[in-house]
C-alpha cells in the first residue's frame, strides 16, 4: 500500500490533566493541524518507564488529520505537553463514511494548506 501525503490519519495522544488535553486540542485546531480532536475521559494506562512498570490515569485524545500535517501536529503537541516522552502515534484511515471523509478532506485542504503558508 503506497502512503501519500494526502492520506487521512488518526492520531492518538494521552495526557494526565484535563486542562492540558483541552489546551492541546485547542492548539491543534487553532493551528489547523487537525479537523477534529476528541477527548475521552480518564482511563488507566500501564507502561514501562525507566526500568519499571508504571501506571497513570490519562485522557485519550484522538485527532483526525492528514499525513502531510503530522510533523507540524507533533511539534505543536510537544510544545505544550508536560510529558518527557508524550504518546503521539498515527494510524491510517482506510475507509469510512463518505460524507465524513469529504468533510475531513475539505477542512484539511482549505485550512491546513493555509496554515502552512502563514
Amino acid at each position: 500500500m503506497k502512503v501519500t501525503k494526502d492520506e487521512r490519519v488518526i492520531v492518538f495522544m494521552t495526557c494526565d490533566k484535563e486542562e492540558e488535553a483541552r489546551n492541546i486540542a485547542a492548539g491543534l485546531l487553532r493551528e489547523k493541524m487537525a479537523a477534529c480532536v476528541s477527548i475521552f475521559p480518564r482511563g488507566e494506562s500501564y507502561y514501562w518507564w525507566k526500568g519499571k512498570v508504571e501506571s497513570a490515569r490519562e485522557f485519550l485524545l484522538i485527532a483526525k488529520t492528514r499525513r502531510s500535517l503530522l510533523a507540524g501536529l507533533i511539534r505543536e503537541v510537544k510544545k505544550t505537553h508536560s510529558y518527557e516522552v508524550p504518546e503521539i502515534v498515527a494510524m491510517p484511515i482506510i475507509d469510512g463514511s463518505g460524507d465524513y471523509l469529504a468533510w475531513l478532506d475539505e477542512v484539511l485542504r482549505t485550512e491546513g494548506d493555509n496554515a502552512r503558508k502563514s
